[in-house]
């Protein structure tokens, strides 16, 4: 059975909050962390998740969150 619209847009937003609950608690902030709304529009697969920019502390830090989880 296919998930509706509203479903794939809650699991989208679901994915976010748990993605940025775990960034939090390793101490790195996205601030344009959200469902992409061009792709949440769409029928068909899960909406995207964007990541969006983030300055070059906020990247280094994410760097050595993921290195240390390697």
């Amino acid at each position: 059975m296919a998930l509706t619209a509203e479903e794939r847009f809650r699991a989208a937003e679901e994915a976010v909050r748990q993605l940025r609950a775990g960034l939090t608690r390793a101490g790195v902030t996205l601030p344009s962390l959200r469902v992409d709304p061009l792709t949440a529009a769409g029928e068909g697969a899960l909406p995207l998740v964007e990541l969006g920019r983030c300055n070059v502390d906020t990247a280094l830090r994410l760097a050595t969150v993921l290195e240390a989880a390697r």
